[in-house]
């Protein structure tokens, strides 16, 4: 059994569609980065290839590299998921939690841990989508970011 951590943040922009855990969640902000900017799929991945000692996702998908301009973090989660199964890992579970002030996001959860399933091929009864705000103090309390923080098991 192996343990990894992943943990993301990124500014909240106007201009810029919401996107967490795959799914397109209506606000008046979304997070600026290179790819979609999903924090909380960041955050998985990170947790994903940590465990298996296998780097980061800036390792394996570098900002400014134009194949992921933009590109869906779900995709980048799919090869991830491919990364491990050839390595011979399989996911046990995952525990994520989204950090934001606004929008509320308990309502996307289901949603969003469907997503991770479909793009792990794993069942979604083995991911745990929370979500938290910072009553108000620093950035994210501020409305300016939304940070994600994951932890995963995997055997071999």
């Amino acid at each position: 059994m192996r343990v990894g951590t992943g943990w993301d943040i990124h500014r909240l922009v106007k201009g810029r569609r919401l996107v967490i855990g795959g799914v397109n969640i209506p606000f008046s902000k979304g997070l600026l980065g290179y790819s979609d900017a999903d924090v909380l799929i960041h955050a998985i991945m990170d947790a994903l290839l940590g465990a298996s000692s296998q780097g980061d996702i800036g390792t394996h998908f570098p900002p400014g590299d134009k194949k992921y301009k933009n590109i869906s973090s779900l995709e980048l989660l799919k090869k991830v998921g491919s990364i491990l199964k050839r390595s011979g890992f399989k996911i046990k579970n995952i525990d994520s939690v989204v950090i934001a002030e606004k929008p509320k996001l308990s309502p996307y959860a289901g949603r969003m841990s469907a997503a991770v399933s479909k793009a792990l091929g794993i069942p979604p009864s083995l991911i745990s989508v929370k979500s938290k705000t910072c009553e108000g103090l620093g950035h994210i309390g501020k409305g300016q970011a939304v940070a994600a923080q994951a932890v995963c098991l995997i055997s071999k």
